[in-house]
Protein backbone atom coordinates (compact mmCIF):
# COMPACT_ATOMS: atom_id res chain seq x y z
CA UNK A 1 0.00 0.00 0.00
CA UNK A 2 1.22 3.37 -0.89
CA UNK A 3 2.15 4.87 2.60
CA UNK A 4 0.64 8.27 2.03
CA UNK A 5 -2.64 6.70 1.47
CA UNK A 6 -2.25 4.26 4.24
CA UNK A 7 -1.34 6.89 6.69
CA UNK A 8 -4.39 8.48 5.50
CA UNK A 9 -6.29 5.66 5.92
CA UNK A 10 -5.50 4.89 10.17
CA UNK A 11 -6.13 9.21 10.76
CA UNK A 12 -9.53 8.47 9.60
CA UNK A 13 -9.67 5.89 11.74
CA UNK A 14 -8.69 7.59 14.60
CA UNK A 15 -11.37 9.63 13.82
CA UNK A 16 -14.13 7.07 13.06
CA UNK A 17 -13.27 4.81 15.80
CA UNK A 18 -16.03 4.04 17.93
CA UNK A 19 -15.59 3.99 21.74
CA UNK A 20 -14.97 0.57 23.05
CA UNK A 21 -17.77 -0.47 25.31
CA UNK A 22 -14.88 -1.85 27.70
CA UNK A 23 -13.04 1.52 28.79
CA UNK A 24 -13.54 2.47 32.56
CA UNK A 25 -15.86 5.68 32.75
CA UNK A 26 -12.86 7.20 34.84
CA UNK A 27 -11.05 7.62 31.36
CA UNK A 28 -13.93 10.48 29.84
CA UNK A 29 -12.38 13.65 31.13
CA UNK A 30 -9.38 12.48 29.48
CA UNK A 31 -10.74 10.59 25.96
CA UNK A 32 -11.08 13.85 24.17
CA UNK A 33 -7.60 15.41 24.37
CA UNK A 34 -5.86 11.98 24.18
CA UNK A 35 -7.83 11.80 20.83
CA UNK A 36 -6.79 14.82 19.89
CA UNK A 37 -3.03 13.90 20.56
CA UNK A 38 -2.88 10.60 18.22
CA UNK A 39 -4.83 12.43 15.38
CA UNK A 40 -2.26 15.38 15.70
CA UNK A 41 0.64 13.17 15.51
CA UNK A 42 -1.12 10.77 12.69
CA UNK A 43 -2.17 13.57 10.63
CA UNK A 44 1.40 14.32 9.19
CA UNK A 45 5.44 13.40 9.11
CA UNK A 46 6.36 15.91 11.36
CA UNK A 47 7.87 13.59 13.28
CA UNK A 48 9.55 11.47 10.43
CA UNK A 49 11.14 14.60 9.65
CA UNK A 50 12.70 15.63 12.54
CA UNK A 51 14.56 12.32 12.60
CA UNK A 52 15.61 12.50 9.13
CA UNK A 53 16.64 16.20 10.02
CA UNK A 54 18.79 15.04 12.95
CA UNK A 55 20.30 12.34 10.75
CA UNK A 56 21.44 13.82 7.84
CA UNK A 57 22.41 16.99 9.56
CA UNK A 58 24.86 15.86 12.34
CA UNK A 59 24.89 11.89 11.20
CA UNK A 60 26.75 9.64 13.88
CA UNK A 61 26.92 11.24 17.52
CA UNK A 62 29.33 9.45 19.34
CA UNK A 63 30.26 10.27 22.54
CA UNK A 64 32.94 13.32 22.62
CA UNK A 65 32.67 14.13 19.43
CA UNK A 66 31.82 17.28 18.24
CA UNK A 67 28.71 16.05 15.97
CA UNK A 68 26.91 14.67 19.26
CA UNK A 69 28.05 18.76 20.32
CA UNK A 70 26.52 20.10 17.78
CA UNK A 71 23.36 18.21 17.65
CA UNK A 72 22.98 19.19 21.64
CA UNK A 73 23.11 22.62 20.34
CA UNK A 74 20.53 22.17 17.78
CA UNK A 75 17.95 20.55 20.34
CA UNK A 76 18.03 22.79 22.72
CA UNK A 77 17.19 25.31 20.30
CA UNK A 78 14.60 23.28 18.19
CA UNK A 79 12.79 22.37 21.80
CA UNK A 80 12.79 26.26 22.34
CA UNK A 81 11.38 27.05 19.13
CA UNK A 82 8.19 24.54 20.08
CA UNK A 83 7.68 26.65 22.97
CA UNK A 84 8.28 23.74 25.73
CA UNK A 85 9.12 25.09 29.29
CA UNK A 86 12.36 25.17 31.15
CA UNK A 87 14.54 24.24 28.01
CA UNK A 88 18.06 23.84 29.24
CA UNK A 89 20.98 21.52 29.22
CA UNK A 90 22.60 19.24 32.53
CA UNK A 91 26.37 18.55 32.34
CA UNK A 92 27.76 15.41 32.25
CA UNK A 93 31.35 14.39 31.37
CA UNK A 94 31.55 11.41 29.24
CA UNK A 95 34.44 9.13 27.99
CA UNK A 96 35.90 9.75 24.87
CA UNK A 97 36.77 6.38 22.75
CA UNK A 98 38.69 7.13 19.65
CA UNK A 99 38.13 4.97 17.07
CA UNK A 100 41.00 5.68 14.28
CA UNK A 101 41.87 3.82 11.76
CA UNK A 102 40.94 -0.30 11.45
CA UNK A 103 40.86 -3.04 8.72
CA UNK A 104 41.09 -6.95 8.86
CA UNK A 105 42.19 -8.69 5.98
CA UNK A 106 42.72 -12.74 5.38
CA UNK A 107 46.01 -13.77 4.87
CA UNK A 108 45.20 -17.48 3.64
CA UNK A 109 43.94 -19.03 2.36
CA UNK A 110 43.26 -16.19 0.06
CA UNK A 111 44.02 -12.83 0.29
CA UNK A 112 40.64 -10.76 0.77
CA UNK A 113 39.36 -7.74 2.31
CA UNK A 114 36.74 -8.35 5.45
CA UNK A 115 34.59 -5.88 7.27
CA UNK A 116 34.73 -5.11 10.61
CA UNK A 117 34.24 -2.93 13.31
CA UNK A 118 36.50 -2.06 16.49
CA UNK A 119 34.43 -2.92 19.63
CA UNK A 120 33.82 0.28 22.00
CA UNK A 121 36.64 0.83 24.48
CA UNK A 122 38.49 -1.69 22.68
CA UNK A 123 42.48 -1.01 22.89
CA UNK A 124 44.82 -0.61 19.43
CA UNK A 125 47.00 -3.15 18.03
CA UNK A 126 50.58 -2.44 17.88
CA UNK A 127 51.37 -0.15 14.87
CA UNK A 128 51.82 -2.84 12.42
CA UNK A 129 49.31 -4.97 13.37
CA UNK A 130 48.56 -8.40 14.67
CA UNK A 131 49.11 -11.27 12.32
CA UNK A 132 47.70 -14.91 13.24
CA UNK A 133 46.44 -17.57 13.16
CA UNK A 134 42.18 -18.13 13.92
CA UNK A 135 41.03 -20.42 16.20
CA UNK A 136 37.05 -20.46 16.04
CA UNK A 137 35.27 -21.77 19.19
CA UNK A 138 31.59 -22.42 19.54
CA UNK A 139 31.07 -20.66 22.97
CA UNK A 140 33.01 -19.65 25.96
CA UNK A 141 32.62 -23.49 26.96
CA UNK A 142 34.11 -24.32 23.89
CA UNK A 143 37.11 -22.01 24.85
CA UNK A 144 38.09 -23.40 27.45
CA UNK A 145 37.67 -27.16 26.07
CA UNK A 146 40.57 -25.98 23.61
CA UNK A 147 42.54 -23.60 25.64
CA UNK A 148 45.48 -25.38 25.30
CA UNK A 149 45.13 -24.74 21.31
CA UNK A 150 44.65 -21.06 22.14
CA UNK A 151 47.60 -19.02 22.96
CA UNK A 152 49.31 -16.67 20.45
CA UNK A 153 46.25 -17.14 18.37
CA UNK A 154 42.84 -14.99 16.99
CA UNK A 155 40.19 -15.97 19.01
CA UNK A 156 36.75 -15.93 17.15
CA UNK A 157 33.41 -16.25 19.30
CA UNK A 158 31.32 -17.89 16.30
CA UNK A 159 28.04 -17.59 18.46
CA UNK A 160 24.31 -17.29 16.00
CA UNK A 161 22.47 -14.75 17.15
CA UNK A 162 19.38 -16.04 19.58
CA UNK A 163 18.10 -12.95 21.11
CA UNK A 164 20.42 -9.77 21.65
CA UNK A 165 20.53 -10.31 26.02
CA UNK A 166 21.83 -13.44 25.93
CA UNK A 167 24.32 -13.35 22.85
CA UNK A 168 25.31 -9.58 23.51
CA UNK A 169 27.92 -11.35 26.01
CA UNK A 170 30.03 -12.51 23.94
CA UNK A 171 30.67 -8.44 22.43
CA UNK A 172 31.17 -7.33 26.15
CA UNK A 173 33.44 -9.80 27.50
CA UNK A 174 34.76 -12.39 24.86
CA UNK A 175 37.81 -10.04 24.74
CA UNK A 176 38.49 -10.74 28.48
CA UNK A 177 38.01 -14.46 28.33
CA UNK A 178 39.87 -15.08 24.86
CA UNK A 179 42.70 -12.59 26.85
CA UNK A 180 42.18 -15.24 29.81
CA UNK A 181 43.54 -17.83 27.66
CA UNK A 182 46.46 -16.55 25.76
CA UNK A 183 44.85 -15.47 23.06
CA UNK A 184 46.43 -12.15 20.95
CA UNK A 185 42.81 -10.75 20.02
CA UNK A 186 39.72 -11.58 19.62
CA UNK A 187 36.62 -11.73 17.00
CA UNK A 188 32.96 -11.76 17.89
CA UNK A 189 30.17 -12.45 15.38
CA UNK A 190 27.61 -9.90 14.79
CA UNK A 191 25.10 -9.94 17.27
CA UNK A 192 21.62 -9.75 15.20
CA UNK A 193 20.44 -11.74 12.66
CA UNK A 194 21.86 -12.08 9.31
CA UNK A 195 21.43 -8.52 7.87
CA UNK A 196 23.66 -7.70 4.54
CA UNK A 197 27.21 -8.21 5.48
CA UNK A 198 27.23 -5.65 7.62
CA UNK A 199 29.04 -6.12 10.87
CA UNK A 200 27.73 -4.76 14.85
CA UNK A 201 29.93 -2.71 16.73
CA UNK A 202 29.03 -1.73 20.56
CA UNK A 203 30.75 -1.34 24.12
CA UNK A 204 32.89 -3.54 25.33
CA UNK A 205 34.99 -3.98 29.15
CA UNK A 206 38.21 -5.81 30.34
CA UNK A 207 36.79 -6.65 33.96
CA UNK A 208 37.73 -5.48 36.98
CA UNK A 209 40.36 -8.06 37.27
CA UNK A 210 43.87 -8.26 36.39
CA UNK A 211 43.99 -8.81 32.35
CA UNK A 212 46.02 -8.61 29.16
CA UNK A 213 43.89 -6.43 27.06
CA UNK A 214 43.80 -7.72 23.94
CA UNK A 215 42.34 -5.78 20.67
CA UNK A 216 38.66 -6.69 19.62
CA UNK A 217 36.24 -6.31 16.88
CA UNK A 218 33.34 -7.46 15.08
CA UNK A 219 33.01 -9.21 12.12
CA UNK A 220 29.58 -10.35 9.63
CA UNK A 221 27.70 -13.21 10.80
CA UNK A 222 28.53 -14.25 7.22
CA UNK A 223 32.44 -14.13 7.34
CA UNK A 224 32.29 -15.61 10.51
CA UNK A 225 30.19 -18.67 9.15
CA UNK A 226 32.87 -18.76 6.33
CA UNK A 227 35.91 -18.92 8.47
CA UNK A 228 33.76 -21.49 10.24
CA UNK A 229 33.21 -23.81 7.16
CA UNK A 230 37.00 -23.52 6.46
CA UNK A 231 38.32 -24.33 9.48
CA UNK A 232 35.94 -27.16 9.59
CA UNK A 233 37.48 -28.86 5.98
CA UNK A 234 40.97 -28.28 8.39
CA UNK A 235 42.28 -25.84 6.46
CA UNK A 236 44.42 -22.77 8.35
CA UNK A 237 42.94 -19.03 8.10
CA UNK A 238 45.47 -16.39 9.05
CA UNK A 239 44.34 -12.74 10.15
CA UNK A 240 45.34 -9.34 9.85
CA UNK A 241 44.11 -6.94 12.12
CA UNK A 242 45.11 -3.56 12.39
CA UNK A 243 43.07 -0.91 15.08
CA UNK A 244 43.81 2.67 16.09
CA UNK A 245 41.49 2.36 18.87
CA UNK A 246 41.99 4.62 22.05
CA UNK A 247 40.59 6.57 24.67
CA UNK A 248 40.97 10.42 25.54
CA UNK A 249 40.30 12.45 28.50
CA UNK A 250 36.87 12.42 29.45
CA UNK A 251 34.85 15.70 27.82
CA UNK A 252 32.33 17.59 28.67
CA UNK A 253 28.29 16.42 27.49
CA UNK A 254 24.96 17.55 28.54
CA UNK A 255 21.59 15.77 28.89
CA UNK A 256 18.98 18.46 27.21
CA UNK A 257 15.83 18.61 28.93
CA UNK A 258 12.16 20.06 28.20
CA UNK A 259 9.28 20.48 29.84
CA UNK A 260 5.31 21.03 29.55
CA UNK A 261 4.90 22.58 33.23
CA UNK A 262 2.52 20.74 35.17
CA UNK A 263 -1.20 22.99 35.84
CA UNK A 264 -1.96 21.55 39.14
CA UNK A 265 0.99 19.61 40.80
CA UNK A 266 4.30 20.40 38.93
CA UNK A 267 6.33 19.22 41.30
CA UNK A 268 4.95 15.61 40.12
CA UNK A 269 7.17 14.35 37.31
CA UNK A 270 6.39 11.98 34.17
CA UNK A 271 9.83 11.53 32.86
CA UNK A 272 9.52 9.93 28.78
CA UNK A 273 13.58 10.26 26.48
CA UNK A 274 15.70 8.27 24.65
CA UNK A 275 19.46 8.83 24.17
CA UNK A 276 20.88 11.40 21.82
CA UNK A 277 24.41 9.74 21.29
CA UNK A 278 25.13 6.90 18.98
CA UNK A 279 27.73 4.41 17.62
CA UNK A 280 29.76 5.93 15.16
CA UNK A 281 29.13 3.33 12.07
CA UNK A 282 25.59 4.95 10.96
CA UNK A 283 23.74 8.04 11.64
CA UNK A 284 21.93 6.31 14.98
CA UNK A 285 18.41 6.54 13.20
CA UNK A 286 16.80 3.54 15.25
CA UNK A 287 19.13 3.63 17.84
CA UNK A 288 18.35 5.82 19.53
CA UNK A 289 16.96 9.35 17.21
CA UNK A 290 14.08 8.04 16.61
CA UNK A 291 13.17 7.32 20.21
CA UNK A 292 14.39 10.76 21.22
CA UNK A 293 11.87 12.04 18.58
CA UNK A 294 8.76 10.11 19.58
CA UNK A 295 9.12 10.82 23.25
CA UNK A 296 9.89 14.52 22.06
CA UNK A 297 6.90 14.28 20.54
CA UNK A 298 4.40 13.67 23.33
CA UNK A 299 5.54 17.75 24.64
CA UNK A 300 5.68 19.21 21.06
CA UNK A 301 2.16 18.19 20.80
CA UNK A 302 0.85 19.42 24.24
CA UNK A 303 2.25 22.32 23.19
CA UNK A 304 0.89 22.67 20.15
CA UNK A 305 -2.71 21.64 21.36
CA UNK A 306 -2.28 24.30 23.99
CA UNK A 307 -2.87 20.70 26.57
CA UNK A 308 -1.45 21.21 29.71
CA UNK A 309 -1.72 17.94 32.32
CA UNK A 310 -2.02 18.34 35.89
CA UNK A 311 1.81 17.18 36.39
CA UNK A 312 5.07 18.20 34.68
CA UNK A 313 5.95 16.41 31.58
CA UNK A 314 9.71 16.08 31.04
CA UNK A 315 11.29 14.65 28.21
CA UNK A 316 15.02 14.38 28.48
CA UNK A 317 17.51 13.74 25.63
CA UNK A 318 20.00 11.66 27.58
CA UNK A 319 24.05 11.18 26.51
CA UNK A 320 26.50 8.80 26.49
CA UNK A 321 24.33 5.81 26.92
CA UNK A 322 26.45 3.86 24.31
CA UNK A 323 29.32 3.78 26.00
CA UNK A 324 28.75 4.49 29.79
CA UNK A 325 25.32 5.38 30.80
CA UNK A 326 26.52 8.65 32.53
CA UNK A 327 23.44 10.76 30.87
CA UNK A 328 21.11 8.45 32.81
CA UNK A 329 23.27 8.04 36.30
CA UNK A 330 23.84 11.95 36.06
CA UNK A 331 20.21 12.39 35.58
CA UNK A 332 19.64 10.10 39.13
CA UNK A 333 22.38 11.88 40.37
CA UNK A 334 21.60 15.32 39.80
CA UNK A 335 17.79 15.03 40.56
CA UNK A 336 17.99 12.29 43.76
CA UNK A 337 16.59 14.89 46.19
CA UNK A 338 13.19 14.49 43.87
CA UNK A 339 13.37 11.16 42.85
CA UNK A 340 10.25 10.32 45.02
CA UNK A 341 8.72 12.95 42.70
CA UNK A 342 8.91 11.03 39.44
CA UNK A 343 5.80 9.25 39.32
CA UNK A 344 6.27 7.31 36.04
CA UNK A 345 9.13 7.20 33.46
CA UNK A 346 8.62 6.03 29.94
CA UNK A 347 11.95 5.20 27.77
CA UNK A 348 11.84 4.30 23.51
CA UNK A 349 15.26 2.97 23.09
CA UNK A 350 14.22 -0.38 21.03
CA UNK A 351 13.16 0.90 17.68
CA UNK A 352 9.68 1.55 16.48
CA UNK A 353 9.23 -0.96 13.89
CA UNK A 354 5.78 -2.78 13.46
CA UNK A 355 4.33 -4.70 14.97
CA UNK A 356 5.67 -2.33 17.98
CA UNK A 357 3.95 -2.66 21.70
CA UNK A 358 4.73 -0.97 25.17
CA UNK A 359 6.24 -3.08 27.96
CA UNK A 360 5.60 -1.73 31.54
CA UNK A 361 7.38 -2.54 34.92
CA UNK A 362 5.82 -1.66 38.34
CA UNK A 363 2.96 -3.20 40.93
CA UNK A 364 -0.13 -4.56 39.86
CA UNK A 365 -2.29 -1.54 40.85
CA UNK A 366 -0.18 0.50 38.28
CA UNK A 367 -0.81 -2.19 35.59
CA UNK A 368 -4.02 -2.06 35.48
CA UNK A 369 -4.46 1.35 35.39
CA UNK A 370 -2.12 1.71 32.22
CA UNK A 371 -3.74 -1.58 30.63
CA UNK A 372 -6.99 0.54 31.21
CA UNK A 373 -5.18 3.74 29.48
CA UNK A 374 -3.82 1.38 26.98
CA UNK A 375 -7.67 1.08 25.73
CA UNK A 376 -7.70 4.53 24.22
CA UNK A 377 -4.99 3.35 21.61
CA UNK A 378 -6.77 0.78 19.97
CA UNK A 379 -7.46 2.36 17.07
CA UNK A 380 -3.38 2.10 16.66
CA UNK A 381 -3.35 -1.38 16.47
CA UNK A 382 -0.81 -1.87 19.38
CA UNK A 383 -1.22 -5.30 21.18
CA UNK A 384 -1.72 -5.47 24.81
CA UNK A 385 0.63 -4.42 27.01
CA UNK A 386 3.44 -6.68 28.30
CA UNK A 387 6.32 -7.30 30.69
CA UNK A 388 9.63 -5.14 30.23
CA UNK A 389 8.96 -1.36 31.17
CA UNK A 390 12.65 0.73 31.74
CA UNK A 391 15.41 1.56 30.06
CA UNK A 392 19.21 2.13 30.79
CA UNK A 393 18.40 5.61 30.90
CA UNK A 394 15.66 6.22 33.20
CA UNK A 395 16.38 3.15 35.32
CA UNK A 396 18.64 4.92 37.63
CA UNK A 397 16.28 6.85 37.85
CA UNK A 398 13.64 4.79 38.44
CA UNK A 399 15.32 2.42 40.67
CA UNK A 400 15.91 5.31 43.35
CA UNK A 401 12.47 6.46 43.35
CA UNK A 402 10.45 3.48 42.80
CA UNK A 403 8.71 4.81 39.56
CA UNK A 404 6.52 3.02 37.06
CA UNK A 405 8.53 2.23 33.92
CA UNK A 406 6.98 1.60 30.54
CA UNK A 407 9.25 0.84 26.85
CA UNK A 408 8.19 1.28 23.80
CA UNK A 409 9.51 -1.80 21.95
CA UNK A 410 9.86 -1.84 18.69
CA UNK A 411 9.88 -5.33 15.95
CA UNK A 412 13.19 -6.56 17.46
CA UNK A 413 14.04 -8.58 15.31
CA UNK A 414 14.27 -5.91 12.28
CA UNK A 415 15.66 -3.54 14.98
CA UNK A 416 18.80 -5.97 15.51
CA UNK A 417 19.40 -6.58 11.91
CA UNK A 418 20.63 -2.55 11.85
CA UNK A 419 21.62 -2.38 15.46
CA UNK A 420 25.26 -0.85 15.70
CA UNK A 421 25.81 -1.20 11.99
CA UNK A 422 26.39 1.21 8.68
CA UNK A 423 22.64 0.62 7.87
CA UNK A 424 21.27 2.16 10.89
CA UNK A 425 19.50 5.50 8.43
CA UNK A 426 16.31 7.04 8.46
CA UNK A 427 15.68 4.85 5.32
CA UNK A 428 14.77 2.21 6.81
CA UNK A 429 12.23 3.43 9.32
CA UNK A 430 8.79 3.86 7.64
CA UNK A 431 7.63 7.30 8.63
CA UNK A 432 4.22 5.69 9.94
CA UNK A 433 6.05 3.46 12.69
CA UNK A 434 7.33 6.88 13.80
CA UNK A 435 4.49 8.55 13.66
CA UNK A 436 2.54 5.59 15.02
CA UNK A 437 4.97 5.28 18.31
CA UNK A 438 4.82 9.08 18.87
CA UNK A 439 0.65 8.82 18.84
CA UNK A 440 1.04 6.12 21.18
CA UNK A 441 3.26 7.74 23.80
CA UNK A 442 1.95 10.88 23.65
CA UNK A 443 -1.81 9.32 24.61
CA UNK A 444 -0.45 7.65 27.60
CA UNK A 445 2.10 10.21 29.08
CA UNK A 446 -0.59 12.67 28.83
CA UNK A 447 -3.33 9.90 30.60
CA UNK A 448 -0.65 9.17 33.31
CA UNK A 449 0.10 13.09 34.04
CA UNK A 450 -3.73 14.50 33.64
CA UNK A 451 -5.39 11.78 35.95
CA UNK A 452 -6.29 13.24 39.71
CA UNK A 453 -4.06 10.16 41.25
CA UNK A 454 -0.81 9.60 41.12
CA UNK A 455 -0.06 5.83 39.27
CA UNK A 456 0.40 3.59 42.54
CA UNK A 457 4.10 2.63 43.85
Amino acid sequence: MHRPFALLLLTLALVAAPQAQNRPAWLDPHRDNADKLMKAAMADQFAWNRLAEITDTFGQRLSGSDNLARAITWAVDAMKRDGLDNVRTERVMVPKWVRGQESLEMIEPPLHVLPMLGLGGSVATPPGGIEAEVIVVANGDDLVKRSKDVRGKIVLFNVPYTNYGETVAYRANGARIAAQHGAVASLVRAVGPIGLRTPHTGGMNYGEEPVTKIPTAAITAEDANRIQRLANRGVRVRLRLRMEAHFEPDVESFNVVGEIRGSERPDEIVLVGGHFDSWDPGTGASDDAVGCVVTWEAARLMKQLNIRPRRTVRVVLFTNEENGLRGGNGYRDAHATEAANHVFALESDSGVFAPARLGFSGPDAARTIVAEIATLLAPLGLPEIVSGGGGADIGPIGLLGRVPMMAFQGDATRYFTIHHTPADTVDRIDPQDVSRAAAAIAAMVYVVADMPQALPK
